[in-house]
């Protein structure tokens, strides 16, 4: 042995040279396989989780009551005309909501200032009725609750004047977005999985990296899948002499 090399041995600390032995024992990196792959695995059911349960949440969410409800208010006038006459309050007219099969679930008359509140409807949609003799019945879909008053003008005539307020439905987008998250999830736990078997076979630390990295998003409960992929690509790069790839470049 040279005294070159002994005096290298010599200024080496305790800790770098059991990292050297770590970094040529191929149990680091097969244990360094094994974190990856448990983290992974971890973020692969949380990835099927979310696609079995992400649609179906969104369309009861938005679909189902679930027992939620709302009052609707509002207030009931005449008609302005040439800016002279109308506007004024109207008693006792009455007003009904109806469910989407028609049936009535709510009804109030107005008082002298022409206000009225229906409560304790459930939050789907449903349409406001307010047919008066001499005046045009109203008909105003809306979903009890997104409004905080609701002004209905009584204008003179015959007919049906039917109006939308419950505005844009976003449950195409909700759906799509919530599968989008989910796919990306499961793909990214089988993209850390393979990883892991890269690493255990040893032969390109770079495909290794890549594939362990794209496994990070995969979020396996939160941090721990995450922190187990991470200690893993570690003990990966402390072995990274072991692989094909990086030893045959050494030589």
């Amino acid at each position: 042995m040279s005294e070159e090399f002994e005096e290298e041995i010599d200024r080496r600390t305790g800790l770098e040279l059991w990292l050297s032995d770590l970094s040529t024992d191929s149990a680091t990196r097969n244990l360094g396989a094994f974190l990856i792959a448990m983290g992974s695995i971890l973020g692969v059911i949380v990835g099927m989780m979310l696609i079995s349960g992400n649609v179906s949440d969104i369309l009861s969410g938005e679909l189902d009551d679930s027992g939620a409800q709302a009052d609707v208010y509002g207030i009931v006038a005449t008609e302005l005309v040439d800016n002279t006459t109308g506007g004024d309050h109207v008693e006792g007219v009455t007003v009904k909501v109806f469910d989407d099969l028609g049936i009535e679930i709510g009804s109030d008359v107005t008082d002298s200032g022409g206000r009225f509140t229906i409560s304790d409807l459930p939050r789907r949609s449903s349409t406001l009725e307010v047919a008066h003799p001499g005046n045009v019945t109203v008909r105003i879909l809306l979903i009890p609750g997104d409004h905080a008053q609701i002004p209905i003008t009584l204008s003179q005539g015959e007919g049906t004047h039917s109006s939308d307020i419950r505005g844009d439905s976003h449950l195409g987008e909700s759906v799509f977005i919530g599968t989008a998250v989910a796919l990306m999830t499961l793909f990214s736990g089988i993209a850390g999985l393979a990883g892991a078997a890269e690493a255990r076979k040893g032969l390109s630390y770079r495909r290794t990296w890549w594939l362990s990295f794209v496994g990070l998003w995969s979020r396996g409960m939160m941090f721990v899948g995450p922190l187990l992929i991470l200690s893993g690509m570690g003990l990966a790069s402390l072995s990274k002499t072991q692989f094909y790839d990086v030893y045959s470049k050494e030589e």
